[in-house]
């Protein structure tokens, strides 16, 4: 699929501003006055920025509240609840904390179960998807959380226990890209079954002349070798770097920093590929997953 930068944008600042309030609700570390303050408008920043910006991924940007009614059914109208819930009850934690050096646990524990549900349900909106074999696993919530997890842990300062979060998600990452490689082929999609043809069917003309709304954004593929390329970019600025900084210089600011920047733009990266390398379905109409079938096939005994 094609990777929009608004969605990725969204998806890597949010994540890590959630993450942060995920550890400030729990009170690693409990922090008042200015510096609560800091800590906090570093998390709203990220958090509020990053969901700013995946409304610019909406066709009408001023329909985008009806998505709270459809609760019931959409992952993305959860996730708005949830991050509107979460940001209330960590602002009313913050609020207290900065202004009256007031720390409620229940309030903040409150706070950070909403500001993980967040990330949840954004990881749900992609791993409820049939259609997109690769995202349709359980390991793609686990990314999403992990991420969110480590990033908010090196930015509340939690040393110890981001080199152990950074370690875990280059394991998870790892293992998604394992999995997702072969999920097209385990989903069983084939042009056969797309147009429910007997018999072996070819693709003997393309449905469009031109390209289309579907060629453009969900028939988007990323030639094999690049992909290799940028996930060991990833690996490297999200876990590597982060960890063997953390484990040489521990929390001093500089080095801190370079850790939490190199860990989002791996973080960025992962995301890029993480659509990039999407295969939807309706690709088999226009004869796009022919070589990812042909891959998947070689890897899988019998």
């Amino acid at each position: 699929m094609h990777p929009a930068p608004s969605v990725i944008i969204f998806s890597t600042l949010s994540g890590a501003g959630f993450g942060l309030l995920f550890f400030l609700g729990l009170g690693f570390p409990v922090v008042v006055g200015w510096v609560a303050f800091v800590f906090y408008l570093i998390a709203y920043l990220l958090a509020v920025g990053g969901l700013l910006s995946a409304v610019f991924h909406l066709k009408n940007k001023k329909n985008a509240w009806r998505s709270y009614s459809q609760w019931r059914t959409s992952w993305l109208s959860r996730e708005g609840w949830a991050a509107v819930a979460a940001l209330v009850v960590m602002g009313l934690y913050a609020f207290l904390q900065v202004f009256f050096a007031v720390t409620i646990p229940p309030l903040g524990w409150l706070g950070a179960a909403l500001s993980l549900a967040t990330v949840f349900t954004t990881s749900m909106i992609y791993a409820q998807l049939r259609a997109v074999p690769r995202w349709n696993q359980p390991a793609t919530p686990a990314v999403f959380l992990t991420a969110s997890l480590a990033a908010g842990a090196l930015l509340s300062a939690n040393v110890t226990l981001a080199i152990v979060l950074l370690i875990l998600l280059g394991l998870v990452v790892g293992f998604h890209w394992w999995k997702g490689d072969r999920r097209f082929a385990e989903a069983g999609s084939t042009i056969e079954s797309a147009t429910r043809l007997n018999g072996r069917v070819a693709l003997w003309e393309k449905p469009h002349t031109g390209e289309n709304y579907l060629t453009r954004e969900m028939v988007y593929q990323i030639a094999r070798k690049h992909a290799v390329k940028l996930r060991v970019i990833a690996m490297l600025l999200m876990v590597v770097i982060p960890v063997i900084a953390l484990l040489i210089f521990g929390p001093h600011h500089v080095p801190a920093a370079i850790a939490v920047l190199s860990h989002l733009a791996g973080i960025a990266v992962q995301r890029w590929l993480f659509f990039a390398e999407a295969e939807h379905v309706v690709g088999l109409y226009y004869g796009a997953h022919g070589n990812v079938l042909a891959n998947s096939a070689e890897r899988t005994p019998g």
